[in-house]
Order: C-alpha cells, then sequence, then structure tokens
C-alpha cells in the first residue's frame, strides 16, 4: 500500500512538474530598448532601459521568482546555482502584475533600484550597445528564451515579430502591447497570425464543450438526487407508523389555534372563532329565507286510535262494576 502511495506521489509530482515547465516555456522576451529618452516613464518620472515580456499561451502564469540576465557566463555549464543567481537578477514575489494573463505583456525597468518598486530591476543594460539578455527559469539552470540584441538608436527597440526580431522605429515602439498592430486587419487575419497552427482555438472550443458536458452533468446529478429523496420521502409518508404520528400533529395544531383563540377573545367562545359563529348564523337566515325549514302551527293534534288494548280496558271495567 505504501509503494503504491509513493508510486502516485511521484506521478502527480513529475505531472506538476511538466505543467509548471510548460507554463514557463510559454514566456518570452518581447521587445528590448536600451536608449530610453522618449518612451515610457517609471511611477517616478523618470526614463531608463526597459525589457518586455509576453506569455505566448492562452493561460495565466505566474512570472515570480524567474530571472534575468545580461552577462553570458552564465552558460558555463559547470557554474554553480549560486554564483550563477549572484549573476542575475530575480522577478520579485508580491507583485500581482507579475501574474501574466494570456497574450499579456508586462515591462520591466532596467538600470534600476529594486527599491523603488517590484518591476525596477538591477539588471545592467549598457546604452546604445550590443547585449545578450536571457531568461531563466526558477532554478537558475534552464534556459528559457534568448536574444543579443544589436546596438540601438535613442528610443529604437528590438522587437519579436514572430521567430524573428526586427528593429523598431521611435514612433513604432510598443511597450505593454503587441509589436505590430495593423488597423486594418481583419479578425480572422489576426487569429491566423496569432494562433498559425490553430492550437489555441482547438483547446478553447475543447474547453466550451467539456465545460457544457461537466454542467450537463452536475445539473442531472442534483436533479436525479431530488427525485430520489422526493420517492424515499413518499415511501416513508405512505408508512403506517406515520398516521398516528400525522393525526397527533393535526390535533396539536387544533388545540394551538383554539388556546390562541381563547387568549384573544376569552373563555366564553370556548376556542371558536368569531367568523364560525358568522358564517352559521349566516346560513340560518338565508335557510330561514329560502323556507327550508317545515312550517308548523304550534297546535299539537292528538287522534284516538282503537287496539286490543281498548277491549281488555272495557271488559275491566264491566267486571268491577
Amino acid at each position: 500500500m505504501n509503494k503504491i502511495g509513493l508510486l502516485l506521489g511521484g506521478l502527480l509530482l513529475i505531472g506538476t512538474s511538466t505543467v509548471f515547465g510548460q507554463g514557463a516555456k510559454n514566456i518570452r522576451l518581447n521587445e528590448v530598448l536600451t536608449n530610453n529618452t522618449a518612451s515610457i516613464q517609471d511611477d517616478y518620472g523618470t526614463r531608463q532601459a526597459w525589457i518586455e515580456l509576453e506569455n505566448t499561451s492562452f493561460t495565466t502564469y505566474n512570472i515570480r521568482g524567474m530571472y534575468l540576465t545580461t552577462d553570458r557566463s552564465v552558460l558555463d555549464p559547470k557554474m554553480s546555482v549560486p554564483e550563477r543567481i549572484k549573476r542575475m537578477s530575480v522577478i520579485p514575489n508580491g507583485e500581482p502584475r507579475t501574474q501574466i494573463g494570456g497574450r499579456q505583456h508586462l515591462v520591466f525597468f532596467c538600470n534600476s533600484n529594486p527599491a523603488k518598486g517590484k518591476l525596477h530591476l538591477s539588471l545592467q543594460v549598457p546604452m546604445s550597445e550590443p547585449l545578450w539578455i536571457a531568461l531563466y527559469n526558477g532554478n537558475a539552470t534552464e534556459l528559457i528564451d534568448s536574444v543579443s540584441v544589436p546596438a540601438l538608436n535613442a528610443d529604437q527597440s528590438f522587437a519579436r515579430s514572430g521567430s524573428k526580431w526586427t528593429v523598431k522605429a521611435a514612433q513604432n515602439v510598443t511597450p505593454g502591447t503587441e509589436n505590430f498592430i495593423k488597423t486594418d486587419e481583419t479578425k480572422d487575419a489576426k487569429l491566423k497570425r496569432e494562433d498559425p497552427h490553430g492550437f489555441g482555438i482547438t483547446l478553447l472550443a475543447m474547453g466550451i464543450v467539456f465545460f457544457c458536458l461537466a454542467v450537463l452533468f452536475v445539473f442531472f446529478w442534483f436533479f436525479g438526487l431530488i427525485m430520489r429523496h422526493m420517492e424515499t420521502a413518499k415511501k416513508v409518508a405512505n408508512q403506517q407508523p406515520i398516521k398516528p404520528i400525522t393525526k397527533t400533529v393535526e390535533k396539536t395544531i387544533e388545540v394551538g389555534h383554539k388556546t390562541g383563540v381563547i387568549l384573544q377573545e376569552g373563555l366564553k367562545t370556548k376556542g371558536i372563532d368569531k367568523e364560525v359563529y358568522m358564517a352559521v348564523i349566516g346560513m340560518a337566515l338565508k335557510q330561514y329565507e329560502d323556507d327550508v325549514h317545515d312550517v308548523e302551527s304550534g297546535v299539537i293534534t292528538i287522534k284516538q286510535k282503537s287496539s286490543s288494548w281498548n277491549d281488555e280496558f272495557l271488559q275491566m271495567t264491566q267486571f268491577h262494576q
């Protein structure tokens, strides 16, 4: 039994690790700007180099604990993890915006002080010089994404376009949004561009179908449960021992009602509502008006009738005389 439990626990751990690993691999470097003179400002009104990350999946993923670095020496497989972490900038916890939704973006300011905010990193990004940027998973050993950025002029950015990277002019820089937006692009063309293989729409359709099936299952299960309870209640109600209890309850309700009437109207009513008296009197008056009762003269008439007893009486009278 313990071996089975350990096996199931191991499979669960492996499955969980795989899910998280796949989620991390959906995070990509999306756009980089090294010389910021007219682009976005931070919360303190200053302009600094920035790096944009994108969640390419359709599900939410929290990037806290992942690392960004511009030091190529971390590629050395012999380097220890603690030494590698010293040459990286960690994405801190405690920031709700690190929970990146599906197809969403997040910008981090570089050459900054983390004390200014969770989106400020001490990552060193030289101005207008070529550099290498890498994104590592939370274990500081798995390389998720990397890009070699050429020397950029002021306010130019280096942005991903599909599987390629392109230098964008200052007026076309798009921090926090999609890199290339076409105003005349149809919804079908946009869907084809964002999901060229149809994986996203397939997962969405399957998710809707399974959700509807789950709702139907819950509904019919709950409906069946109610019907079973109703049948059980009917069977119990039809059993003989319940009838005396039902009569007792009815009698108790009747006594309670009469007691309430007595308390309200006094003992003279004997627990009978005034409405009952009024109804009886009304019915009597109605019957009187409709001549329901027999008409009686008030005179009692007794007619004599002869019988054998009369003959015996006459004989006895004669004998005595």
